[in-house]
C-alpha cells in the first residue's frame, strides 16, 4: 500500500514531463487561455464587445461576438466593437496569434487600418508580452459567433444602429430622431 501512495505522485511528475518533452503544451496552455480571460474580464472588454451590454442585457451566448451599440466621434465618424470571436467570416478567426498582439499593442489591423480612438490599445501596450499574447490566446479559445457588425461609418454616413455621441465641450445634444 504505501508504494502505491508514492508512486501516484511520481507518475503524475512523470506523466507531466513527458508532456513537456514531446511538445504537449495543453497545460501551459490552459493556464495562459485563463490568464487572458481574467485579462479580458478584467478589461471590461465584453462591454464594447458582446451584443446588449449597452442596453442592460448582454447575450452572454454571443460573449465578445461584436456589439450592437457604437461610438460616434466627432470628426472621425462612428464605430462599433467588433466580433472578438474566432469565427472565419465575422471575426478573428483568419487572424494569426501575432497578428492579435499587433492589433492588441499597436491599433493597427492586419490591412492596415487603426482602430477607434477609443479602443484602449495604448494602455494594452503596456501590459506585458505575456498578457497580451494571454489575451489572444483567450480569444482564439471562444466558441466563433456568427455575427456581422455594422460599420464603421464615415463622418456623414447614416449609421444602422444604435450610437453613443461622445461631444466636445460647448457642443449642443442631438434633437430627438424624426
Amino acid at each position: 500500500m504505501r508504494l502505491n501512495a508514492l508512486r501516484a505522485p511520481a507518475m503524475a511528475a512523470l506523466f507531466v514531463s513527458c508532456m513537456s518533452a514531446i511538445g504537449g503544451t495543453a497545460f501551459a496552455d490552459e493556464a495562459q487561455v485563463a490568464r487572458g480571460k481574467y485579462l479580458v474580464t478584467l478589461g471590461g472588454c465584453t462591454d464594447c464587445h458582446t451584443p446588449g451590454y449597452f442596453l442592460g442585457n448582454p447575450d452572454m451566448d454571443r460573449y465578445l461576438g461584436g456589439s450592437d451599440v457604437g461610438f460616434e466621434m466627432p470628426g472621425l465618424g462612428a464605430f462599433v466593437g467588433r466580433n472578438l470571436t474566432p469565427d472565419k467570416e465575422t471575426g478573428l478567426g483568419n487572424w494569426s496569434t501575432d497578428e492579435i498582439v499587433h492589433v492588441l499593442t499597436t491599433g493597427e489591423r492586419p490591412d492596415g487600418r487603426m482602430l477607434a480612438p477609443i479602443m484602449p490599445y495604448h494602455a494594452i501596450a503596456q501590459l506585458t508580452d505575456e498578457d497580451v499574447r494571454a489575451i489572444a490566446l483567450f480569444l482564439q479559445s471562444l466558441k466563433p459567433v456568427k455575427h456581422e457588425v455594422p460599420g464603421p461609418f464615415g463622418v456623414g454616413e447614416e449609421v444602422s444602429t444604435f450610437m453613443f455621441r461622445v461631444l466636445p465641450p460647448g457642443a449642443t445634444a442631438a434633437d430627438a430622431p424624426k
